[in-house]
This record gives structure tokens, sequence and C-alpha cells, in this order.
């Protein structure tokens, strides 16, 4: 392993911090969590891969086999069980519904949002229909979108603009972001 170039702020990242992602489905949280987690020489981990071996099926199967409210409760069970220090952790988009599960990743690190456009999250999206998404029966992406806007905003320590970019980008924005100056 290669020493990270960037010599963290104290102050944004106590030592031993780790860093969560969070942010809409199909933002990026775990390509650029990927992609931080090697730039700063760190782990990674996905919450929704956890449900997933949990459960032994993929996301989408899991949140269509339950109510979002039961979706919601299971997230914020496997949340509270985290325990992780000096990784990237990117979580599910519905992550923030529970400020119990929002409270108890600011215990382990700051929470940086992943902000990416909605055009970008619907063709996104449309590539991968069969991505687990915690949704109301009948509400609209576009719903979604707004409804969590405001619980991104309120949760996250930092927001960083994503996009098209490459991962490594944003990766680097948010390592940058986080440096001594």
């Amino acid at each position: 392993m290669t020493p990270t170039p960037y010599a963290a702020n104290p102050e944004l990242l106590p030592p031993g911090a780790s860093l969560i992602m969070i942010g809409m489905a199909a933002a990026g949280k775990t390509t650029i969590g990927q992609e931080l987690a090697t730039l700063l020489d760190m782990p990674q981990l996905d919450t929704d891969h956890i449900i997933e071996a949990h459960y032994g099926t993929d996301l989408h199967t899991i949140s269509k086999g339950m109510s979002k409210e039961a979706f919601l409760d299971l997230e914020c069970a496997v949340i509270m069980r985290l325990n992780l220090k000096q990784c990237v952790i990117s979580t599910g988009g519905s992550a923030v519904y529970r400020p119990r599960a929002v409270s108890h990743l600011k215990t382990m690190g700051p929470l940086i949002h992943i902000s990416v456009p909605l055009p970008v999250i619907m063709e996104r999206i449309a590539r991968k229909p069969e991505r687990g998404l915690a949704i109301d029966p009948g509400q609209t992406l576009e719903d979604l979108y707004n409804e969590r806007a405001a619980l991104y905003a309120k949760a996250a320590d930092f927001t960083v603009q994503g996009g098209n970019a490459p991962p490594a980008v944003y990766a680097d924005k948010i390592a940058c972001m986080l440096s001594i100056p």
C-alpha cells in the first residue's frame, strides 16, 4: 500500500474517523467510495452489500419483497450495528430517512453528500432498472429525489457536486476538501 499524498485536517477528519458517502441511488457513492478508499489507503464497505449478503439476493428483490417502511427499518438496523474506524462507508440512498441511522453514522465520521442532478440520476437508473430503490407505490423518481434533497442537505457535513466525470475526479475533490491547506 502506498502512502497517501493527502494530509487530513484533524478538525475535518479526526484520526481514525471513517468517511461516509450519502446521496441518491445512482449518485456514484460506491464507485466514488472505492476510488476514495484507494486514494486514502482505506478499506471500503457498502451497506447495500451487507443487506444483500444477509439475504443472499440482490437489493432489488429485497426491496420489492417488503414495504418501504420495513426496508427503511432493515437498513437502519444494519447501520446501527456498524462500528467502523478509518474506512469509507457507502450507504444506501435511503439511509437518511432514519435520524437514528444518521446520528450513528456521524459517530464514525463526516457524512459526504454526493449531489448529482436529477437528469443524470434518471438516466443512470433507466440503464439499470433492477437497482434496489426504496420508493412508495405511485411515487415518481422526481418526487423521491425532491423528498430526499432536504434530508441529504440536513445530514451532510460536506457536499460534492457529482456528475458524469470519472469517479476518481470526485474522490480527489473529497480528499482535497478534507486536507490540510
